[in-house]
């Protein structure tokens, strides 16, 4: 009998691109005209990124420039979510970036439920933050993939651990 094929359906980002991202934004915050003289800070932790202005409207070149640096290193838009730009002491105003990672269970159901949908005889089942995905015959999982590519999701898919 033959084997089932399998690959996992993840959400995640490369952190040492998004760290070099963050290091470009800064080198041009350094560099740039309408920047001199001015105080602008872009900060990077695990979950989330920090940009802090004297106005929104350098917060919102800050954000433009991150977002240029970040898909020329190959990361997807989809990973940011944006807080509102909020005023905090000293006249300064900052923004939150919460970065997205994993597949949260909203979203597992609906890629499943697709899944189910497509009437191939696929069988999928959610893992914590991973989507299983496995299949007796290889052409359909790559139906599957090529569906969900082209399905407009909040979050970057992956697909991993492809097995056969």
């Amino acid at each position: 009998m033959a084997k089932d094929a399998s690959f996992d359906i993840v959400s995640e980002f490369d952190m040492q691109e998004m760290d070099n991202a963050i290091n470009q934004t800064k080198k041009e915050i350094l560099t740039r005209y309408d920047f001199k003289g001015s105080k602008a800070e872009v900060n990077l932790t695990k979950e989330s990124i920090t940009i802090a202005a004297e106005n929104d409207s350098k917060v919102n070149s800050i954000v433009d420039i991150l977002q240029s640096k970040a898909i020329k290193r190959g990361l997807s838009l989809k990973v940011f979510d944006y807080g509102k730009i909020e005023t905090t002491a000293g006249s300064m105003v900052k923004q939150t970036i919460t970065l997205k990672q994993g597949i949260n269970q909203d979203i597992a159901k609906k890629i499943v439920k697709d899944i189910k949908e497509s009437k191939l005889k696929i069988q999928s089942q959610i893992q914590g933050e991973v989507v299983r995905v496995s299949a007796k015959n290889i052409d359909d999982l790559q139906t599957i993939m090529a569906m969900l590519k082209e399905k407009d999701l909040e979050i970057p898919l992956q697909f991993i651990n492809f097995r056969s």
